[in-house]
């Protein structure tokens, strides 16, 4: 004898299940009060569930409603998800009529499409990949909707504007393209194929009804083919349907006055489809009385025309609030950190469950972050993007570094992954890259490529035997993949393979075991890449320089979805998801506008008018779904409503829902309870209180005279003055600042080649100038430039000043020379004072020292830079000149007798509108280093003393503008007030 779902007289069987109940378990409960006594009737029962994730609640409502016995379930099938296997094939078989083509898969028709648009508009693949997303979900969209590509020739464009014309002819122009495509694959859409199925049951079962029953649950028939479907299941003699959330309360002036943003609007049109009035659907759990909760959420959603009767409501809500929270936070950081406070508050009472929905990605992403303080892993359903996964980051790593010709910053990225192992021993790899790093990576960029890398190692003081080893073995794996990456045309199935290949290789340990495919994450991008690589097969070859960020496009909506390790009790869903499940506790989280419900995005493919004309839905349309979803996920159980008042600084504004609550609370002289809202506020402002915040001290450094330098240079000893810290730091801690990695060219860079250049001018021309005085002196910067000239920016900028600096600095040679002889340049000398610990050298590098004609010596300093003033001379602030005056008047410098020093002089030489310039201090320069000389003693007495501290900037007035030790001394923290004002 069939089964059957209950007798009819006439009529479609059509139920409901009241918002703010368990969906799943109420179903479950309907199931087994009608089936439950012979579990192999129940076997033969059908469900058709929304989607995969909703057969996983209904299973777990099983296991609930029995307590884990044994039972032969009902079989369950998805019918919203459009990458469903073919789930309905088995019942099609034997219609000999049907042909079902598989669907194609989205990689595969993501490439088709990008070659399709690139051949079209004549751009790179890699810049169409994100276009031929986009499209593919317009195709989506279209087939959806069951509305023929062909259906665009029928809008005219003359009434559309120039870009919507513009779009409309690209459309036109793909559509019998991708037709022709498509055949050739032997494919179709997968939503074209999604529609042929369901169509084709509910023909086969609208000719020929099954004899077991069929339970639709869960749908609100959104696509036009389920809805079909729906409605054949809703009049099968052993067929029924049950609605989420049926509003069966509101007046039938109400029901008439709903509209698209409303969210019954869908089952309304469903009811309609069906033949149904609302009067006809029953409850599936029997009672159909309506809560004050339900009751509140009902007439916050009144449509505008009757909100009036809002005025008549006042003692219905009176109990409405009983369980319904609001929380309106300041931030995201705050919003996120209460609902995680909360959530831990909850696994507090044994068995108790929590969900957070939400369509804010950010917010989700923020909650499983604070939850980590815990040590607590929670379900996303969403899951985590594959590229921000450790296999997924470091195949887009390896790639990014050829396609950068293994820059510096790209290769260490990928030799620091934690997955960059190359069949070594663990850390070695990884000590072997820090040394390449310390060598050859630091300071100016060595040259492209492994031939670059190679010849930098080669030349460098230091080549351990590691980092040789370790730079010959990426070479030999790596030679095939960049001269793929160099190539203007190469098979993307060829460069793919070679790039796995390398990156293979790199993730394998020393017990040849690859660990890039390892867990869920290696799982997800073993697929992927086997995916792509089935979809790359016979398409038109891309420049190699394209490969790499076309690969990180299509790695995008690739996501891991965790199953191990995470808290049983505790789940994030999207809206989506949470439509057949519930949790004793419930967060609806980022109530604002924009985020839920979603601002209607811009369509890049149809305008508003456009799509009503092809009969698609409307914006409204999806904010009613969304209202839909919100109804259901607050209308039972403990809710908490919580939104940030600023998103990244930016006001915000409360969800429609939410100001519609306002509204209906206001009329009928209710207030949202204050106490829990403040309590968790003050609560989480404590979690990571300290006590009041105290800035840090500044260091207050006293070692031992012993370990107290006894030497310095003459601008180490403007740095003494200035920055006495930085001393500390690199003579006595002996720290050394490591160079920026892969730098250009700089200032310093610029001022070294000049004055080296206008060194060995002079030194091989100290009396006469020569004729071909330029020539000479433009090839002597030309070797000093080096390699830097080979940078375009050097070529097009500095190689003009210099230029500039020459002919200037002859011009004013040639006017000097006849009664001054340059003596020396770049000559080193020292001077040794006495201190109260002893002897203190000072050492010093005069840039050139000038014989005058009275006998008097003139020591000149090259500037490209800024040029100290006479006033921070006298004051002491720039002793470097004076100081070198001092030496000289003691014969200290090599080669240069001692006398009398009558000038001191900066020689400007920028090479800018005013190439040089010559700036003489009046004061006499041997005036200027007694008083220097003077100064430094004072000084050396003073840190001769073990009570006085090497200070961090303590005269800020004078304080350096840059300092390689500001870090370590934390200067930002206590010269400001804190660290919050900084």
């Amino acid at each position: 004898m069939p089964l059957s779902i209950k007798s009819m007289a006439s009529g479609p069987n059509v139920y409901t299940i009241s918002p703010g109940k368990n969906f799943a378990d109420y179903l479950v409960m309907g199931l087994l009060r009608r089936h439950g006594n012979d579990s192999l009737t129940l076997s033969r029962l059908t469900i058709l569930l929304p989607n995969r994730r909703s057969i996983r609640a209904v299973c777990d409502g099983f296991m609930r409603q029995t307590a884990g016995k044994a039972l032969l379930l009902p079989r369950m099938q998805a019918i919203g998800d459009i990458d469903e296997d073919e789930w309905l094939m088995n019942s099609l078989n034997g219609d000999d009529d049907l042909t079902v083509l598989p669907a194609i898969t989205d990689l595969r028709r993501q490439l088709l499409l990008l070659n399709l648009i690139a051949r079209n508009r004549g751009i790179e693949p890699a810049l169409a990949a994100p276009l031929a997303r986009e499209l593919a979900n317009f195709l989506d969209r279209l087939q959806t909707e069951e509305v023929a590509l062909s259906a665009l020739e029928h809008l005219v464009p003359d009434d559309l504007a120039a870009h919507w014309q513009e779009t409309l002819v690209f459309l036109n122009i793909l559509a019998e393209p991708w037709g022709e495509l498509l055949r050739a694959e032997g494919c179709v859409d997968p939503s074209e194929r999604r529609n042929t199925l369901l169509r084709a049951q509910a023909n086969r079962w609208r000719k020929t009804p099954p004899e077991d029953p069929v339970v639709v649950a869960g749908s609100t028939g959104s696509i036009p083919a389920t809805a079909e479907l729906i409605e054949v299941v809703s009049h099968l003699p052993n067929g029924a349907v049950i609605l989420p959330g049926l509003d069966m309360h509101s007046d039938e002036k109400t029901w008439m006055e709903i509209d698209q943003s409303h969210g019954q609007f869908g089952l309304s049109e469903l009811l309609r489809r069906i033949g149904v009035e609302r009067s006809q659907v029953s409850s599936w759990h029997g009672s159909i009385r309506e809560t004050p909760r339900q009751s509140l959420i009902r007439e916050a959603m009144r449509p505008t025309n009757s909100a009036e009767e809002w005025r008549d409501q006042q003692a219905l809500f009176s109990k409405a609030l009983s369980g319904l929270t609001r929380i309106d936070c300041s931030d995201l950081i705050e919003e996120a950190g209460i609902i995680a406070l909360h959530m831990r508050q909850v696994l507090e009472t044994p068995n108790l469950t929590a969900a957070l929905i939400t369509p804010d990605r950010g917010l989700a992403r923020r909650v499983a972050v604070e939850l980590k303080r815990w040590n607590i892993l929670i379900d996303d359903s969403a899951g985590q993007p594959l590229a921000a996964t450790a296999p997924g980051s470091f195949l887009r790593l390896t790639a990014e570094m050829f396609a950068s010709d293994l820059d510096p910053i790209d290769l260490l990225a990928t030799l620091k992954h934690p997955l960059a192992l190359g069949c070594w021993q663990p850390g070695i790899l990884h000590a072997a890259a820090r040394d390449l790093d310390r060598i050859i990576l630091r300071g100016l960029r060595p040259a492209c490529g492994f031939e670059g890398l190679t010849a930098a190692l080669a030349s460098a003081p230091e080549k351990p035997d590691h980092a040789q080893k370790l730079l010959k073995e990426l070479s030999e794996r790596g030679n095939e993949v960049l001269s793929l990456y160099h190539s203007e045309q190469v098979a993307l199935e060829e460069i793919l393979v070679e790039h796995i290949r390398f990156s293979e290789w790199l993730a394998t340990d020393e017990e040849g075991r690859c660990k890039l495919w390892s867990g869920e994450a290696g799982e997800v991008a073993m697929k992927f890449v086997s995916d792509l690589l089935k979809a790359a097969a016979g398409l038109p070859n891309i420049s190699g320089d394209s490969y790499a960020p076309l690969f990180s496009s299509l790695m995008k909506g690739q996501f891991v979805r965790s199953s191990q390790g995470l808290h049983p009790r505790l789940h994030i869903w999207g809206p989506l998801e949470a439509r057949l499940q519930s949790a004793d506790q419930i967060y609806l989280g980022g109530l604002n506008e924009g985020s839920w419900p979603a601002a209607a995005d811009t369509d890049p493919w149809l305008s508003r008018s456009m799509a009503l004309k092809l009969g698609m839905p409307s914006s409204e349309r999806r904010i009613g779904l969304a209202a839909h979803d919100f109804v259901q996920a607050s209308s039972g159980g403990d809710v908490m409503l919580t939104r940030a008042e600023k998103v990244d600084g930016v006001p915000t504004v409360p969800s429609r829902w939410l100001l519609r609550l306002d509204q209906v609370l206001k009329s009928a002289g209710q207030n949202w309870h204050r106490k829990m809202p403040d309590t968790f506020r003050a609560l989480h402002g404590q979690l990571d209180a300290a006590g009041s915040p105290k800035p840090v001290q500044a260091p207050v450094c006293k070692p031992p005279v012993a370990a107290r330098p006894r030497r310095l240079s003459v601008t180490q000893v403007e740095t003494w003055i200035r920055d006495p810290y930085s001393i500390y730091a690199r003579h006595i801690l002996n720290l050394r600042p490591l160079e920026p990695i892969a730098v250009d060219p700089n200032l310093a860079d610029y001022g070294n080649v000049v004055h080296r250049a206008l060194e060995q001018f002079v030194k091989r021309y100290p009396d006469k100038i020569p004729a071909d005085a330029e020539a000479i002196l433009f090839d002597l910067g030309r070797s000093a430039f080096g390699k830097m000239l080979n940078r375009t920016e050097v070529r097009a900028f500095w190689w003009p000043r210099f230029q500039r600096i020459v002919a200037w600095f002859l011009a004013e040679e040639r006017g000097r020379r006849p009664d001054i002889k340059p003596v020396v340049v770049e000559v080193e000398g020292k001077l040794v004072l006495d201190g109260p610990a002893g002897s203190f050298e000072l050492r010093g590098v005069a840039d050139r020292v000038d014989r005058l004609a009275d006998g008097s010596l003139c020591i000149i300093d090259y500037k490209t830079g800024v040029v100290p003033t006479e006033s921070n001379l006298l004051r002491g602030e720039a002793p470097q000149l004076p100081l070198e005056a001092a030496i000289a008047l003691r014969g200290g410098f090599a080669g240069v007798l001692a006398g009398e020093v009558s000038r001191l002089s900066y020689w400007r030489v920028s090479g800018g509108r005013e190439p040089g310039q010559i700036k003489d201090i009046k004061t006499a320069g041997s005036e200027l280093a007694r008083r220097a000389t003077k100064s430094l003693t004072n000084l050396i007495a003073k840190f001769d003393d073990p009570s006085t501290p090497y200070l961090a900037h303590p005269r800020p007035a004078i304080a350096p503008r840059f300092s390689d030790y500001d870090h370590l001394a934390r200067i930002k923290e206590w010269s400001s007030g804190g660290p919050g004002d900084y």
